[in-house]
């Protein structure tokens, strides 16, 4: 590793934002690859910018063949075989049978130790039983710790990623406006889509507007087309003149140009501000919460923690869960904090009542919604901040320069300074913080925000007192040894995504050396310090399938069976036993969101969530986990998709 001095964000020298002198010919390169999840930020108001009209839309419609009884009835493994209901309690016990009734969980046990608790609810009724298909089990309900629900809806209007040309994205975007008759005649309309990669492109070349507008069913036509990851949005030739004149530089972002100066048509991170978005009508919002729900419903999915709620994504999920009596899966929201609008020094004391910015310190004075296991299904009551960017793209703050670029070592989003007034506000006003955390560094600060955070409160960790905070470090990639510890110690939960794993081993000794990067998704070093994990995907960036985390996790292996360190998977040390990863997407998850004593598990006193798999992952041979169908979701007691 080199031993030069780590770049900052806040010298004084011509440095960009990755800490890059700015006369480095790498500069504008990586540049362009800066803070990945960080422009999700961005997105959450660029693709969620809707008008005032009210739309509530239709009633979920739920994909179900057979539902089962309704009221009360006992869930069975099959008939004369082995015990196949997980019920994920202290004691990880496996069963013959769930007895639900309504809502409720309200035993498990044998059929004849459920049917003798059934007699003492309702004597004189028979007890319905269902019984699994032969093979499959039942399970909690699986939780995504950490997703985007809107940005997954947007990312299936047009299928962009996997695409390995530019020329292939081209033609399927002029294939989505020839299949859509409305959208083939609209030529004043704007066409959007997500999830192109330049990286998957030959040379990994950055396409152009030109690339789109030489296409003759695109010509003249306005497109908006985001990258898979959320960092750079790429536009038509009618676009980039609806939009321009354009600046120089953008602070924190990139104007992609060719050799001549001239705009090429991407926009990367903050940039991406200066392409106007169109209006999205409530109408589209539904529809892409209805894409998301239909997904996720089909794989297993009942709860759902999204990391970044707007205002206006808020009062869309607020309208849906009152509108239809309950959301159809559970959603924990986090709302997004805009630190750029506060004054930093202001936070010593309550806001002036007649600030205007909307983007205000709202800690004090905003009303939590604490229902997520209730009627609606819906809890905000957490915050999300960004600390740093992303590791692919350099973004992620380290402590030493970066190994295969030693003249940055990435960029906080926030300052020490910034990170130590607002974590213990918000903390102090009762709010769960959830800090996008990915580089050592951005770790290392966070955690010194919360340890600020408990001297304030006076407290030796965030499990203690009456009111449990549980604060999140969201993603928690790359953590130093005393930090693994400090992440224990002080009660604070790593929100961490396995897929992410097996798609960074690949790149991730390059970026860090040798020796930190065994400091990479320490998953069972976490663990073995006393640290809680809870598992996502970050969909639409990763597989919603929560079974794709659940593999990567148990094999840090990739889906073809290879890794940098064979197929024993890369750094075998850290991967998580199935017990360990099973409860990082149930009862963890649940914990994670305040939710452990009503789901998580299938105990008396819970709600009925519960998946049923065709094939038992618990044992099953690791190359057929991914093959596993959902047979049946269900929500509070009720099939939501597929049947038994």
């Amino acid at each position: 590793m080199s031993g030069k001095t780590p770049a900052k964000s806040d010298e004084n020298d011509e440095r960009d934002t990755t800490g890059k002198p700015a006369g480095s010919p790498l500069m504008a390169k990586k540049r362009t690859k800066a803070l990945v999840l960080a422009v999700v930020l961005s997105l959450l108001t660029l693709y969620t910018n809707t008008n005032t009209d009210r739309y509530e839309g239709l009633a979920f419609e739920y994909n179900i063949t057979n539902p089962l009884p309704q009221g009360s009835y006992a869930l069975c493994s099959a008939e004369g075989g082995a015990r196949g209901v997980y019920t994920v309690d202290a004691t990880d016990g496996v069963v013959e049978c769930v007895l639900v009734v309504d809502e409720w969980v309200k035993g498990t046990g044998s059929l004849g130790e459920v049917q003798d608790l059934w007699k003492g609810i309702e004597a004189s009724d028979t007890l319905p039983v269902a019984r699994v298909p032969e093979g499959a089990v039942v399970l909690p309900g699986f939780a995504d710790s950490h997703c985007h629900i809107l940005e997954y809806g947007f990312s299936k209007q047009i299928p962009l990623e996997g695409l390995r040309t530019i020329k292939e994205s081209v033609e399927a975007v002029a294939h989505y406006v020839q299949s859509n008759p409305d959208i083939l005649t609209d030529d004043g309309g704007i066409v959007e889509g997500w999830g192109w990669d330049h990286e998957a492109f030959e040379g990994g070349k950055m396409p152009t507007a030109s690339d789109l507008s030489s296409h003759p069913v695109l010509a003249n036509r306005q497109i908006i087309l985001s990258s898979k990851d959320g960092h750079a949005t790429w536009v038509s030739q009618a676009t980039l003149d609806a939009n321009g004149p354009y600046p120089a530089d953008v602070d924190g972002g990139v104007i992609v140009r060719d050799a001549q100066g001239n705009v090429t048509g991407v926009f990367i991170d903050t940039a991406m501000t200066l392409i106007k978005p169109p209006v999205i009508t409530p109408q589209m919002q539904h529809r892409r919460f209805t894409n998301t729900v239909r997904d996720a419903l089909s794989f297993g999915l009942t709860s759902l923690h999204d990391a970044g709620f707007n205002p206006i994504s808020l009062d869309f999920f607020t309208r849906q869960s009152k509108r239809h009596a309950g959301l159809p899966l559970r959603i924990y929201g986090m709302s997004f904090f805009n630190v750029s609008a506060i004054d930093v020094h202001s936070l010593t004391s309550p806001p002036a009542p007649s600030s205007s910015s909307i983007d205000a310190y709202w800690g004090s004075t905003r009303r939590k919604v604490d229902d997520m296991d209730g009627e609606t299904r819906l809890s905000v009551r957490s915050v999300k901040i960004f600390a740093d960017g992303a590791l692919r793209t350099m973004g992620a703050a380290l402590y030493e320069p970066y190994a295969d670029d030693p003249s940055t070592s990435g960029s906080m989003r926030l300052s020490a300074e910034v990170l130590n007034a607002i974590v213990p506000r918000f903390l102090e006003d009762g709010w769960q913080v959830n800090v996008h955390a990915i580089g050592d560094r951005a770790n290392g600060l966070v955690l010194d925000a919360f340890e600020l955070a408990l001297r304030n409160l006076g407290l030796d960790s965030f499990n203690d007192g009456a009111h449990p905070l549980r604060p999140r470090l969201e993603h928690a990639q790359v953590i130093s040894e005393r930090d693994v510890k400090r992440v224990a110690d002080m009660g604070v939960i790593a929100s961490v995504q396995p897929s992410h794993a097996i798609s960074d081993m690949w790149y991730g000794e390059d970026r860090l050396g040798p020796d930190r990067v065994k400091q990479l998704y320490p998953f069972q070093s976490l663990l073995e310090a006393g640290a809680r994990l809870t598992l996502g995907s970050d969909f639409p960036v990763d597989d919603i399938n929560p079974l794709a985390g659940f593999y990567a996790a148990i094999t840090r292996i990739g889906k073809d069976g290879k890794s940098p360190h064979g197929p024993g998977g890369w750094f075998p040390n850290q991967r998580l036993t199935r017990r360990q990863a099973l409860r990082g997407m149930t009862i963890d998850a649940a914990y994670a969101s305040f939710t452990e004593r009503t789901l998580g598990s299938l105990e008396p006193g819970k709600k009925a969530d519960l998946v049923v798999l065709d094939r038992d992952v618990m044992n099953v041979d690791v190359n057929d986990i991914l093959g596993t169908r959902v047979v049946a979701t269900v929500v509070d007691g009720r099939v939501v998709y597929g049947g038994v």
